[in-house]
């Protein structure tokens, strides 16, 4: 019988994130806020905790500061004395004087950090995807199938595997018989021609397979290190026993909830949704608590005042406010607002997300904008009305049209 404490959790959150640009240009992509006061980030780490995972190492590379940070103020709470811990684990350059390669060489890089805690199990994890998940069944799946690896995956439409998704071909008894990573023609389901089964890139290893599968691939000169693109599609060609694991989501909702907000529109979208009368994710559900560090602010506010000629009324209509906001007779739609954001009076603000600390100023009007942490809106601009000019002045535009102005961008 295993328990929670025979298994150890790697996250891997060095991504470059480069289709987030600009949001990623000075931070890590599951260090990007989400939801107002959230990091990607704290979804995954969420869900370890939610499932008694709690031996945990968190893989850095790119531009971790803004990460490091958000993991020691609000992820400290675990006991090395006890066993427990989630722990930074930068490159180190233990075994050559590369950087990480690839998914698997950067857990192959680390197997001196895995080797003394002697795991039973290993799960593998990506940092930067929205979604709950309870990751024990999938770990006890492992171990009554006493396979040598398993791949987490869900049903997705065709045309979306063909951008982003590993696609996997099971037998009759789930056991993973061909693996193609973003194929241009995708295999569809024999139910459901429309859909194909696709990896959400989450791996559950017994250590003794994992450490050799990790050599054996090391030593592979034309492998590109990735547990997607060479390890599991060498395993299956080998023979090894490669099984999937259905995604049961924790969402309880309807449809599955699994996002990659890889992309400044797929990142909007997800964002939009929390705002919803009926959002796809309910981060309202006492019984999977989503957690993050929140700063000590002050409550929000709004100012109204109806006296005099100017009159002024500040409110916020099907939208997320954060602490610390002060909405100072400004008016907000659709829109989600993180900590210390100010909207200053007569400024208009829809379907936009506003980072850390941003200040509107009067009369200013956004819509369909992302604005990043510590930018200051001087009065009367206008954001999100005419694309070109938006173009001019320097802003990010993305394919789907929505405004993007960079961490402390001087407007």
């Amino acid at each position: 019988m295993i328990k929670p404490s025979d298994v150890l959790v790697m996250i891997l959150a060095g991504g470059k994130g480069s289709r987030l640009d600009p949001l990623t240009r000075e931070r890590a992509k599951p260090s990007v806020s989400f939801g107002g006061i959230y990091r990607i980030i704290d979804f995954t780490l969420s869900n370890c905790i939610n499932s008694g995972l709690r031996r945990i190492f968190v893989l850095t590379q790119y531009k971790a500061a803004s990460l490091v940070r958000h993991l020691k103020l609000g992820w400290s709470f675990l006991f090395w004395e006890f066993g427990e811990f989630i722990d930074v684990l930068p490159p180190q350059q233990r075994i050559d004087e590369q950087w990480y390669k690839g998914t698997a060489d950067a857990v192959y890089q680390n197997i001196y950090s895995i080797e003394p805690l002697d795991p039973k199990y290993v799960l593998i994890l990506a940092g930067d995807h929205i979604y709950k998940m309870n990751y024990w069944p999938m770990i006890q799946y492992t171990h009554e199938l006493d396979a040598d690896a398993v791949v987490a995956c869900l049903p997705v439409r065709i045309e979306e595997a063909r951008r982003t998704f590993g696609v996997l071909e099971l037998d009759r008894n789930q056991r993973i018989i061909g693996f193609q990573e973003k194929p241009e023609e995708p295999k569809p389901l024999p139910e459901d021609p429309e859909r194909c089964m696709a990896s959400m890139g989450i791996y559950c290893f017994p250590a003794s397979s994992l450490y050799e599968e990790l050599f054996r691939d090391a030593g592979r000169p034309d492998s590109e290190h990735d547990f997607g693109k060479n390890v599991i599609p060498a395993m299956i060609e080998a023979g090894r026993r490669v099984y999937a694991y259905p995604f049961v989501d924790e969402n309880r909702k309807s449809a599955l909830y699994w996002r990659d907000v890889g992309t400044v529109d797929a990142y909007y979208e997800a964002n939009m949704d929390l705002v919803s009368v009926d959002p796809l994710l309910n981060l309202y559900d006492q019984d999977w608590p989503i957690r993050t560090y929140q700063p000590q602010y002050p409550p929000a506010k709004f100012v109204f005042a109806e006296e005099g000629p100017h009159a002024r009324r500040g409110e916020a209509h099907d939208s997320i406010v954060s602490q610390g906001c002060i909405i100072s007779g400004g008016r907000v739609r659709r829109s989600i607002l993180s900590p210390s954001v100010r909207i200053n009076s007569y400024a208009q603000v829809e379907d936009s997300i506003l980072f850390e600390g941003v200040n509107v100023g009067r009369h200013c009007i956004i819509r369909r904008a992302i604005i990043d942490k510590g930018v200051q809106i001087p009065e009367n601009t206008r954001i999100g009305l005419d694309p070109d000019e938006d173009r001019r002045r320097g802003f990010h535009v993305s394919p789907g049209g929505v405004v993007v102005l960079a961490k402390h961008f001087v407007v």
